[in-house]
């Protein structure tokens, strides 16, 4: 292998010591399974913000609760109803149910009804939470992981030193170049992993924050109504 070719990254990489090589993988395999992480969460946050703002639109509009109940049922037998929609279909069940009961005073209705809500809202925002520590822990960890690749190469690149009489640059160049890639490996990892939790993370706390305020509003609504009839 001449100079040219032991300096190129795949020359790097092939002549790295077999930790380095695994550091290196395992690298490689973080930043894959997060960039699909990454496309995932996006389209789902598109999505949920897109439906609440659907949703929310068809509730403030004047719509008739029970039909927009059942306009849901469809898209609720195929699995498909989450985000506000699920809160809103959550409450509205136990509401109807505990009335229909004809025993529960309304204190029992509403308070069943914040309740099925509050899961409803437990289940939501482990949805959209879904992945977010594991870019979280990418972001952290992976520059550190490389950095103990390029330690280690540092290491064996002086270690072969010890036994040449005459060390040039030329002799140091690669090891120490191979070793420097594990960090770069590291910080390609981590950096859109950092990014991508930052900005996901404001997004989710947007929605959550905006499914609290649908759920308290939703919330009146029925205590008017229950006390109205």
């Amino acid at each position: 292998m001449n100079a040219g070719e032991q300096l190129s990254l795949w020359g790097l990489i092939s002549s790295a010591s077999l930790l380095v090589q695994l550091v290196m993988l395992m690298l490689l395999l973080a930043s894959v399974i997060s960039w699909v992480m990454i496309i995932q969460r996006g389209s789902y946050l598109s999505r949920a913000r897109k439906s609440m703002i659907n949703f929310e639109r068809k509730f403030w509009s004047g719509a008739d609760l029970n039909q927009l109940f059942r306009d849901g049922n469809a898209a609720a037998e195929k699995g498909s109803i989450d985000g506000v929609e699920s809160l809103f279909r959550a409450g509205f069940t136990e509401f109807t149910r505990l009335r229909q009961q004809g025993k529960s005073s309304p204190a029992a209705v509403m308070e069943g009804t914040e309740r099925a809500m509050r899961v409803a809202m437990s289940r939501e925002q482990e949805k959209v939470e879904m992945n977010l520590p594991f870019l979280a822990t990418v972001g952290s960890v992976s520059p550190y992981i490389g950095l103990f690749g390029t330690v280690w190469g540092i290491m064996n690149s002086f270690r072969g030193l010890a036994t040449m009489h005459q060390a040039t640059i030329a002799t140091v160049a690669p090891g120490i170049s191979e070793a420097l890639v594990a960090t770069a490996m590291g910080l390609f990892a981590a950096i859109p992993a950092v990014m991508a939790y930052n900005r996901y993370s404001a997004r989710a706390e947007w929605l959550l924050s905006s499914y609290e305020t649908f759920a308290e509003e939703f919330s009146s609504i029925l205590h008017r109504k229950v006390h109205a009839s």
